[in-house]
Order: structure tokens, then C-alpha cells, then sequence
């Protein structure tokens, strides 16, 4: 019985890691798109030229 109840709690865990793991690869994606999309909207800075950074680090 011990050893069926292991194979079941192994089985629930890899389940529960992939379903984490693809969740976390689907926020990635969107952080990564949101990131281009900023990247390419960025305004331009007033005066000099050059453009405005658009994060503050």
C-alpha cells in the first residue's frame, strides 16, 4: 500500500511541477512582449535627439 501511495504522490507532484513550469514559460512570454512592445513605443526625449528611455532604472 506504501509503495502505491509514493507512485501516486510523485505522479501528483511531476503534475503539479509541469503545470507550474508551463504557467511560468506563459508569463515569460508576456512579460517578453510587453517588454518589445515598450521597447518600440518608447517616445522621444524633448531636445538632443537621442531617445527617451522608457524604465527608470
Amino acid at each position: 500500500m506504501v509503495p502505491l501511495l509514493l507512485v501516486l504522490l510523485l505522479a501528483l507532484v511531476l503534475f503539479g511541477a509541469g503545470f507550474a513550469l508551463k504557467a511560468l514559460w506563459i508569463a515569460a512570454l508576456v512579460v517578453l512582449v510587453l517588454w518589445l512592445v515598450g521597447f518600440m513605443a518608447r517616445t522621444p526625449a524633448t531636445g538632443g535627439g537621442r531617445r527617451a528611455r522608457w524604465y527608470r532604472w
